[in-house]
């Protein structure tokens, strides 16, 4: 534990999941509001469009990381380097020059969906009176959403942060599959790392227990959040 705890790749470690974690979540919330925002409204194709959204959340993360590498990000051959070239910009090597934002980009694509169907159903459940009342008194759109709508949200968007910084202090595949362990490796990839290659059996263990211990931790004053959002 002395070793394991004074190891400066293990501050790392945390700072990277801790990142992560934020990353993540700001964009699921953001992004989620705006996305059950405009899949509440009556557009064409909106079921369609409600498919296509949701469906990154049942793509395994393996799946969805091996795509991501080979089809998006790749320096020479991936979208994002085809769509720089058209504009005259130098392509990104994500892996190389920016691995830590290429995972966030990954996670927070796998995890928007299921921020987006928590809330498009929060919305959807608002009372239709409030919605008509609002209406008849003419108010402006941001008014709306800034007084009822938001603090609607409220309970759903502490779920969402409940159930996501759970899932996501664990993330390991997409750093495994990109490669990205060094720069972008986070607690469980350090883990990993020390009992598998390096062999360092005792070392993994210690980093294990200390995984679980701040887990119990982040998830212990998550239930205390929600718990007094849900009293009130």
């Amino acid at each position: 534990y002395q070793y394991f705890l004074s190891d400066p790749t293990f501050f790392a470690a945390i700072g990277n999941s801790l990142k992560l974690v934020f990353a993540v979540l700001a964009i699921s919330i953001i992004g989620g509001t705006l996305l059950a925002l405009l899949l509440d409204q009556a557009i064409v194709g909106r079921n369609i469009v409600r498919l296509m959204i949701i469906a990154p959340f049942f793509v395994m993360p393996t799946v969805s990381a091996l795509v991501w590498k080979n089809m998006f990000m790749h320096p020479v051959s991936g979208l994002f380097a085809w769509l720089m070239k058209s504009v005259g910009l130098q392509p990104i090597d994500w892996f190389a020059q920016a691995p830590l934002t290429a995972v966030i980009i990954m996670v927070a694509w796998q995890w928007l969906p299921f921020a987006t169907l928590i809330l498009l159903t929060a919305i959807q459940s608002l009372d239709e009176e409030q919605k008509e009342a609002a209406e008849m008194d003419g108010t402006p759109p941001l008014s709306y959403f800034y007084y009822i709508v938001l603090p609607h949200l409220a309970r759903p968007i502490t779920v969402v942060i409940l159930i996501e910084t759970i899932f996501l202090l664990n993330v390991f595949a997409e750093i495994y599959v990109t490669g990205t362990g060094g720069p972008a490796g986070n607690l469980p990839y350090l883990v990993y790392f020390q009992g598998l290659l390096n062999f360092d059996v005792g070392g993994a263990s210690a980093g294990g227990i200390v995984a679980v211990v701040l887990a119990n931790i982040v998830a212990f004053f998550l239930i205390r959040m929600i718990g007094r959002n849900l009293e009130g």
